[in-house]
């Protein structure tokens, strides 16, 4: 079992930053590919950025390209997701997830999740 906790939400204004982290434990964190989804109200839960173990490949969701950076830390067991130049339309409830080995951008291929932080964009 992978323990996922993440951190970070809160309120923020339209054009600025946050920087959500997510702490694993109960594996080996290197064995596992960590991705960011996200939640809107009434809306399906959707992909937002992913990273292979080694931090050799990385992938995005369109809308945030250029705006958002995940990245990870072996050796605190962290993946973080900064977040730059917010909109309304980030704002969601952030979910930090894992899985083996290599990156994917559905849902359902991931087995591991955390509660979510929630993310609120004003205008």
């Amino acid at each position: 079992q992978v323990q996922l906790v993440e951190s970070g939400g809160g309120l923020v204004q339209s054009g600025g930053s946050l920087r959500l982290s997510c702490v694993a434990s109960g594996r080996t964190f290197t064995d596992y590919a960590m991705a960011w989804f996200r939640q809107a109200p009434g809306k399906q839960r959707e992909f937002v950025a992913a990273i292979t173990w080694g931090g050799g490949r990385v992938e995005y969701l369109d809308s945030v390209k250029g705006r958002f950076t995940i990245s990870r830390d072996n050796a605190k067991n962290t993946v973080y997701l900064q977040m730059s130049t917010v909109r309304s339309e980030d704002t969601a409830v952030y979910y930090c997830a894992a899985r083996r080995l290599w990156v994917e951008t559905t849902e359902y291929q991931y087995p591991y999740w955390g509660q979510g932080t929630q993310v609120t964009v004003s205008s």
